[in-house]
């Protein structure tokens, strides 16, 4: 299993990653990856973080498709690669639509559709066998009835198959990562539930597929405290991050078998209840789908992991050289 860092969201000037994004890469592990929602962009702090590393792989977790063009993202993508020697990992996701449609001012309809069609214009633009046309109904080039005409990148890519990854919760979403795509980047894994819930979605899915979870680890010998943790991150994406009757979360969480706890816990944060919220959240859920306690206790959860369909672990939580590599110790002993 590839061990990843996965820092989320870049906020603030002090929140700059770089030592641990250093130690990171002395100890090997294989990427880092960067987030965006409505605040800092995912692809500045990679820039940054490139120019001060020399092999760690760079991704993005995920780039949301309303924030740029198909042909933008691709542009963007294509000069990080270059300037980093050939090392981004290019996540890119639909989000939600409280933020497609609250933040981009743009529609939410057909997220699948527009994903295929997003991912096949950038392939075709990094592929430069011709210039770039598109006749689906979600980015057609060149825009029909105006001045426009095809046109072909500049810059020749370093690699024409830049690797993309796709951020998916339903089936069918995980279903087009695997048809399309080189990996998946599935937000909440409960290892021991993935086969039953994707086994089919992952199932055409090539060899070397990458399926690469984002996996909350905090090492402490106060297990309630570190399930603790877990929790009240949970709290805010079923309770907080979509609309009441469309969140993408919650929806996830039912379907590893906490649908009544998901409904209960949206309805008390969405009522202001927020601690009660907390309170609701399943210990076994915040334990199934992290690693937390004494590395005793995460070495022995771990063999969850090694059993399931993943196959790189980003890291979530922590940030201190020591941590880091015990978590690598603990993934390869």
């Amino acid at each position: 299993m590839k061990l990843g860092l996965q820092l989320g969201y870049w906020q603030r000037h002090a929140d700059d990653a770089t030592e641990t994004v250093l130690a990171a890469e002395r100890l090997g592990y294989d990427s880092v990856w960067t987030a965006e929602a409505y605040g800092s962009d995912a692809f500045t702090p990679l820039a940054w973080y490139g120019a001060r590393t020399s092999r760690i792989k760079l991704g993005t977790s995920v780039a949301q498709l309303s924030a740029r063009p198909p042909v933008t993202t691709a542009m963007t993508a294509m000069t990080l690669d270059h300037l980093t020697g050939g090392r981004l990992l290019l996540g890119v996701g639909a989000s939600g639509p409280q933020v497609v449609e609250g933040w981009y001012g743009q529609p939410f309809a057909r997220p699948l559709a527009r994903t295929r069609e997003y991912v096949e214009i950038m392939r075709r633009v990094w592929r430069r066998e011709e210039p770039v046309t598109s006749d689906g109904p979600h980015y057609p080039l060149p825009l029909a009835g105006g001045l426009g005409k095809p046109l072909k990148l500049i810059t020749h890519p370093l690699r024409p198959d830049i690797p993309v990854y796709l951020g998916a919760e339903g089936p069918k979403n995980v279903a087009l990562a695997a048809e399309v795509a080189q990996g998946w980047l599935p937000l909440f894994a409960f290892p021991a539930k993935i086969e039953e819930m994707y086994g089919e979605s992952l199932a055409g899915a090539p060899e070397g597929f990458d399926v690469a979870a984002m996996v909350m680890v905090i090492i402490s010998d106060d297990v309630r405290s570190a399930l603790d943790g877990v929790k009240m991150m949970l709290t805010l994406y079923i309770g907080g991050m979509g609309a009441r009757h469309r969140n993408f979360h919650a929806d996830i969480i039912g379907r590893m078998g906490f649908a009544d706890a998901a409904e209960h816990i949206q309805a008390l944060y969405l009522a202001g209840r927020k601690d009660e919220a907390f309170q609701a959240i399943p210990d076994e859920l915040a334990d199934g789908i992290s690693l937390v306690g004494p590395p005793g206790r995460i070495k022995e959860r771990l063999e969850l992991w090694r059993k399931s369909p993943v196959t790189s672990m980003l890291v979530m939580g922590p940030r201190d050289e020591p941590s880091l590599r015990l978590i690598r110790d603990l993934v390869q002993g």
